[in-house]
């Protein structure tokens, strides 16, 4: 079997407020909620068309706790691509999403810069047909 990168470590505040804002604002499926010793949990999201998966990860120490919301330094950190950039667009809108700027067309596919619950920066994607 090919390699695939299964999941990726997304550090949050709370579980259950993630797993609100990934499944109802941004129609994730939530694939597991198993919990673990120490009131620890092992939370799995992934969007609904399949992909890589967010294992949803609480902050267990203040260092940690001073890294919610900036995996990536500040930097785009997510690309989550859709087949409906407009459809999507509008349903995470009005789901009060909240996107850091207008979209636009790049030769690669039209996007735009949205923030989770905690300030990470996603590009919502829509790749031209080839990218």
């Amino acid at each position: 079997m090919p390699q695939t990168l299964g999941a990726v470590t997304l550090v949050v505040r709370d579980y259950d407020e993630a797993i609100a804002f990934f499944v109802d604002r941004l129609g994730f499926v939530q694939v597991e909620d198993t919990p673990l010793e120490g009131g620890k949990r092992w939370v799995v999201v992934r969007p609904a068309g399949g992909g890589a998966s967010l294992l949803l990860a609480r902050a267990a120490a203040d260092e940690q706790a001073a890294q919610v919301g900036r995996q990536a330094g500040g930097r785009v950190a997510f690309f989550l691509h859709t087949d409906d950039f407009w459809r999507d667009h509008r349903a995470f809108t009005s789901r009060g999403v909240r996107f850091l700027e207008a979209p636009r067309a790049e030769a690669y596919g039209t996007v735009a810069v949205f923030a989770d619950l905690y300030g990470n920066r996603w590009d919502l994607i829509q790749p031209n047909d080839g990218a």
